[in-house]
């Protein structure tokens, strides 16, 4: 059996991330009437801006990949499992504002390195496991400046290596920049 292709998507903010994922499903549905495809969101609206970003976003989405279903959720790996059949596509955007849910939390304590530990290795499993096809967005922000805080500075490595350890369960890594795809990983 062909794994399924399990692609991580990289790059800077506006960088052509999500709209890479969205083309590749779109594809994807055209093949056949019977592809399914999911986009899971993890961003939460916690000002305007926000939430005008995400209507943004989800029209946006609509336009362009009528037949995707959405899901607002965090809990990456339950989605993973519930919708792992060879059948769907599924997009994940994105690992940065799913490790900001845990790391950084509105209003709430952070959770302690151990539990975002386990919820990283649930994710990594989901992730191996999932027969789905998958394109995971996550930002690459290590490129810039040291930042001068001490909390940024944790976010930058924490979320460096979750792309790093994503990378290695993935089948395909791509780095956007300017819209241009850069592949980084191409495997069979």
């Amino acid at each position: 059996m062909n794994p399924s292709h399990k692609e991580l998507i990289l790059g800077g903010q506006r960088s052509g991330k999500t709209r890479r994922a969205e083309a590749q499903v779109a594809q994807w549905l055209q093949q056949s009437v019977n592809h399914r495809a999911v986009y899971v969101a993890t961003a939460y609206a916690h000002d305007e801006e926000m939430r005008q970003r995400i209507a943004r976003h989800q029209q946006d989405r609509a336009a362009r990949v009528p037949r995707m279903q959405t899901v607002e959720s965090t809990a990456i790996a339950t989605v993973l499992q519930t919708h792992s059949q060879a059948d769907t596509a599924i997009v994940v955007d994105c690992l940065t504002l799913w490790l900001t849910h845990w790391l950084m939390p509105w209003q709430t304590a952070p959770a302690t390195q151990d539990a975002v530990a386990a919820h990283t290795e649930t994710l990594l499993r989901a992730i191996a496991d999932t027969q789905a096809q998958l394109f995971i967005v996550s930002n690459e922000i290590g490129l810039g400046v040291v930042a001068a805080d001490p909390a940024t500075r944790a976010f930058v490595d924490a979320l460096g290596l979750l792309n790093q350890r994503v990378a290695a369960v993935c089948n395909h890594v791509t780095l956007m920049a300017a819209g241009l795809p850069l592949a980084l990983k191409q495997e069979k």
